[in-house]
């Protein structure tokens, strides 16, 4: 699929609506194609975007009883009147209608973040390179914040793996940007493993680890656990 098709299925597995081979299918591919890891992550930071806080705005207070007025009027009620609301009703509708066409669904994605359900701390030895860690569930993401510690540099890359218990081998989960904020995007079939799993950074050449296992230092690593 071109690039175009690849954001659009991007937005359409943030969104959930797609069947259960197609998830599985975006997810196969997300893990090897890092564009397509970048474009859900850009959905993620899109759907963060939609939670900051609405102030609540009172109805005006002849609202509540105009409502009750409207829903318990008189069954016989005049003939204009009778049109009147129909005519109201349809221009409701129309309205609504014409807002639905125009909205633009994967430029304005509704707000599903929620609060994380897991976190932790990926910290170094002597703690040069810190990042808290925090799940959210709702995104199926994980957010990144370094705390501490710069960026890979030039020609390495760092990347995040993740280590389900003692028994397991590391699952690469991407690579770390250079930026304060990041948005991890964990696929599906990850996410249950997730609680007590160990989250660790390795240096890697440009491009990632060319193996599917870490092949240099380990940076940092630390466990999330629920809250």
């Amino acid at each position: 699929t071109g690039g175009g098709d690849d954001r659009i299925l991007a937005g359409e597995y943030a969104l959930g609506v797609l069947d259960a081979d197609q998830a599985r299918a975006f997810e196969a591919r997300m893990a090897a194609e890092p564009e397509l890891r970048i474009l859900y992550a850009a959905w993620a930071e899109a759907f963060a975007a939609m939670t900051d806080p609405i102030a609540d705005v009172p109805p005006p207070p002849a609202a509540w009883s105009g409502i009750e007025a409207r829903l318990f009027a008189p069954a016989r009620a005049p003939a204009r009147r009778v049109r009147r609301l129909g005519w109201l009703a349809g221009a409701a509708a129309a309205a609504l209608a014409a807002l639905i066409l125009l909205t633009d669904l994967f430029t304005s994605p509704p707000p599903v973040q929620g609060p994380p359900t897991l976190a932790g701390r990926i910290v170094s030895e002597g703690g040069a390179l810190t990042l808290a860690a925090e799940y959210d569930a709702a995104a199926g993401v994980l957010r990144l914040t370094r705390q501490g510690g710069a960026s890979a540099p030039q020609g390495r890359a760092q990347e995040l793996w993740l280590i389900a218990d003692a028994d397991s081998a590391p699952i690469s989960l991407g690579l770390l940007g250079g930026e304060q904020q990041i948005v991890v995007p964990v696929a599906e079939s990850l996410r249950g493993a997730l609680e007590g799993a160990t989250l660790a950074v390795s240096d890697e050449p440009e491009g990632g680890s060319p193996t599917g296992a870490p092949t240099g230092p380990v940076l940092a690593a630390g466990q999330i656990t629920a809250l």
